[in-house]
């Protein structure tokens, strides 16, 4: 069985950093490519960040390039999610996800609130 479990949200100032994890498990972690996505209230979920099943390659959305970083560690198969310089507008729950057969699987996620 598939299991996603995200940590590391919170409350942070503008200007600040967090860094999400996603414990993933169910799954040969290391053969997938996985995803990091958020959802600000009242928006459609966007992707944010991504990373290849080796960590040789990643993708971020424009709006986060040069302060988001996404890593992974295939020997505690975790991905992670470094954000710098956050924003109020990134206000937003953190979902990680990985697609299996053509399924999406996605964790509960993790709340971000960026507020003075």
């Amino acid at each position: 069985q598939v299991r996603l479990v995200e940590s590391g949200g919170g409350l942070v100032q503008p200007g600040g950093s967090l860094r999400l994890s996603c414990a993933a498990s169910g799954f040969i972690f290391s053969a997938y490519t996985m995803r990091w996505y958020r959802q600000a209230p009242g928006k459609e979920r966007e992707l944010v960040a991504s990373i290849t099943s080796a960590g040789d390659n990643t993708n971020y959305a424009d709006s986060v390039k040069g302060r988001f970083t996404i890593s992974r560690d295939n020997v505690k198969n975790t991905v992670y999610l470094q954000m710098n310089s956050l924003k109020p507008e990134e206000t937003a729950v953190y979902y990680c996800n990985v697609v299996l057969r053509g399924q999406s699987h996605w964790g509960q996620g993790t709340q971000v609130t960026v507020s003075s």
